[in-house]
């Protein structure tokens, strides 16, 4: 097979392009920008473009496929000369169905929490060596890429999207998956951009539900109400399996649950994640594994990139990176850390990044997102509203919209970054969020110096 890639820097679609390259496949494939994570690893696979750009001539009809990524726009070159030869083009979404669709198709949808379950349940079918095909959206120990295909896979796990399949194809990803096994986390508001109303938005999630296969099943977080009401009247024939936060109990700082008697500890915290685990535990059973051989595995699971992953710590701080960027995402990571080291300050510092969380009309759904931070700080960099051609806000609507006195916002990152390092960070933890890097943070060497006795 001979497939080429339209926007092969994208998380997603570079992932895909060296799983389809590992799998034999001839892979090329063109972009405007790429940078790295993606950029070094194809590289690493000979798939990196020799220049960046677009260039018609490389479509061909010798091509088998093209594969188009939402980083292209509607008028890219390279998709109007595959039109013109009548190739068959595949959105990612499209794809991966397509190479699973004789697969058993577990796809974990909703607002939050989709990575990590996604992530829980790969860890429990690689510890107990159950071979599957996947697609998640970070990093997995254990795992050398995010997207795997393959021939003689019986299951495959997929990280299932909301947003848009690609500029020709409007529909969200997970409506593209059919899935046999399908779990929804939780609704909330999230890509206005695409979704202008809540309403809209929620009956994104009705159609998800119509589309699992029939005797298929719906594993669903009952603690959501808009859940609940479009499971209510869903008429598809599926099973209906509702579940809650697990019973946990939390000592010197190390979270376990509690079954049959039994206390696992695990190397994760923090109420929403004892939701996701609980969620990945059902999924796990109507795969065919015991709660037993679940909770074994789940003891060693370290979470998934940028999901409450602890970048370093001493004696007197732990340094937290996420990815959480909407409001619900905010409440429950920053609530999660407070919990879980109650005797130490938190510092909460997230970036304002997305298209939606840099609307104004977006901006009132963070009211007291980070309330429970004893100090809060939230940067945005006004070249990026520019640049996503949004409406220009300020600092002080910012800060009237998180509607919490320990909020101080900044627009300056090298600021932001000075204060922190002149921080006493003595019985103090840090947690950072954002989907971006705050205009140019390397984390980790960041994370180095906060924790370096002064």
């Amino acid at each position: 097979m001979n497939i080429h890639f339209i926007a092969i820097g994208g998380s997603a679609m570079h992932n895909l392009a060296i799983a389809l390259h590992k799998k034999g496949f001839n892979i090329t494939g063109s972009d405007d920008e790429v940078f790295n994570p993606a950029k070094t690893n194809l590289s690493k696979y000979g798939l990196l473009p020799e220049k960046t750009g677009w260039f018609p001539e490389r479509i061909t009809e010798k091509l088998d496929a093209i594969i188009l990524g939402m980083h292209a726009m509607k008028d890219n070159p390279e998709l109007a000369r595959a039109k013109e030869l009548n190739l068959k083009i595949y959105s990612y979404p499209e794809y991966i169905y397509e190479a699973s669709k004789d697969k058993i198709r577990v796809v974990i949808g909703g607002s939050h929490g989709k990575t990590t379950i996604t992530s829980m349940i790969m860890h429990v079918l690689n510890y107990h060596k159950i071979k599957h095909d996947y697609m998640v959206g970070a990093q997995l120990e254990g795992f050398e890429t995010m997207v795997q295909l393959s021939h003689d896979a019986k299951f495959c796990i997929i990280e299932g999207d909301e947003y848009l399949s690609s500029p020709d194809d409007r529909r969200p990803k997970f409506h593209l998956y059919k899935p046999n096994i399908a779990l929804l986390s939780g609704i909330a508001w999230d890509h206005i951009n695409v979704f202008p109303t809540f309403e809209i938005y929620v009956e994104q999630f009705s159609v998800f539900i119509d589309l699992i296969e029939k005797n298929g099943s719906l594993v669903y977080f009952e603690g959501d109400e808009n859940i609940n009401k479009i499971v209510a009247v869903s008429k598809n024939v599926i099973d209906k399996i509702p579940y809650s936060t697990h019973v946990n109990e939390t000592k010197d700082g190390i979270t376990y649950v509690i079954h049959g008697g039994t206390k696992t500890p695990l190397m994760i915290f923090g109420e929403h994640n004892l939701q996701n685990l609980n969620g990945a535990r059902f999924v796990c059973n109507k795969i065919g594994l015991s709660d037993e051989q679940f909770y074994e595995a789940i003891s060693v699971f370290k979470g998934a990139s940028k999901r409450l992953q602890l970048l370093t710590k001493n004696n007197f701080t732990n340094v937290f990176l996420d990815f959480a960027h909407s409001p619900s995402k905010l409440k429950a990571t920053t609530s999660a850390v407070k919990v879980q080291f109650p005797e130490r300050k938190l510092v909460a510092c997230m970036e304002l990044h997305t298209f939606s969380s840099l609307n104004e009309d977006f901006l009132p759904l963070y009211n007291g997102s980070m309330e429970t931070a004893d100090v809060a700080y939230v940067y945005f960099n006004p070249a990026t509203i520019a640049h996503k051609r949004l409406k220009e806000i300020t600092p002080q609507q910012v800060k009237e919209a998180f509607a919490s006195n320990n909020v101080t916002v900044f627009t300056d990152s090298e600021m932001l970054v000075k204060i922190l390092l002149e921080t006493n960070w003595k019985d103090t933890n840090l947690l950072m969020m954002s989907s971006g890097n705050f205009s140019g943070i390397n984390f980790k060497d960041f994370a180095e110096k906060i924790i370096r006795e002064k």
